[in-house]
């Protein structure tokens, strides 16, 4: 006999900013007392917002629901260029940011929108010969990474307070957010990293109605249990 539950089902996270995915998925097997728990679309420890826990038989749909568009709420810093491209690296360049116009701005953006090739960071998951780029680049490695096609469906500046800009992305799967900011900075002659970023959706799943990542670590557990999906309520919700 064992005290494990079963359970199916999709659990909305809100994640908190400083853990990983892997955290989270460790926290909620222990509070929920389930085994069979995997995530949809990796977090970095930067990031905040949506993380989709599947649980059970609901890990069979993983791929299925991974492969959904994402939307972000993000802000760049101008100015300043980091080995990761986010706020959790090493300045590796700096550059005085222009006076530049809200055109000048939105022409930038306009350059990566719709479909485009990206290529990813060394900082990343990806592997290369079985490593995860992420550790050759701890190792001060660089290696030629194959771009890769992705799609912005949408985009909108919601403040521009140089050397900052706050912005909003829909895109698809696969989409590296801070090689985006990286990207628009190399574009305005300046530079920029990632310096915050909230995940608000994937595909018909909100954060509106995630558990918080404390709420799950150490509030009533039932409370958390009735926040998990069923099977039918995700096929109905992804029109499935």
């Amino acid at each position: 006999m064992n005290n494990f539950r079963e359970i199916d089902g999709v659990l909305l996270i809100d994640k908190a900013t400083g853990m990983t995915s892997h955290d989270v998925v460790a926290i909620a097997r222990r509070a929920l007392g389930t085994k069979k728990i995997g995530h949809c679309g990796t977090l970095d420890p930067l990031a905040t917002g949506l993380l989709i826990l599947t649980l059970g038989r609901g890990t069979k749909i993983q791929d299925l629901i991974m492969a959904e568009d994402k939307e972000y709420v993000g802000t760049l810093k101008l100015g300043e260029v980091t080995d990761s491209q986010d706020a959790d690296g090493v300045v590796t360049e700096t550059k005085p940011v222009p006076e530049l116009t809200r055109g000048q701005i939105d022409a930038a953006f306009a350059k990566f929108q719709g479909d485009f090739y990206q290529t990813p960071p060394m900082v990343s998951a990806i592997k290369k010969d079985g490593v995860p780029l992420y550790k050759l680049a701890r190792k001060g490695q660089t290696v030629v990474r194959e771009p890769r096609f992705v799609h912005v469906f949408a985009h909108q500046i919601n403040e521009v307070n140089l050397p900052e800009v706050n912005f909003r992305v829909v895109c698809s799967k696969g989409f590296y957010v801070r090689t985006y900011a990286h990207d628009i900075g190399q574009e305005l002659g300046c530079g920029a990293h990632l310096r915050s970023l909230r995940r608000t959706k994937s595909g018909k799943f909100s954060v509106d109605l995630a558990v918080s990542t404390e709420a799950l670590k150490n509030g009533d557990v039932n409370a958390v249990l009735s926040k998990v999906l069923t099977l039918p309520q995700v096929s109905i919700l992804r029109g499935a």
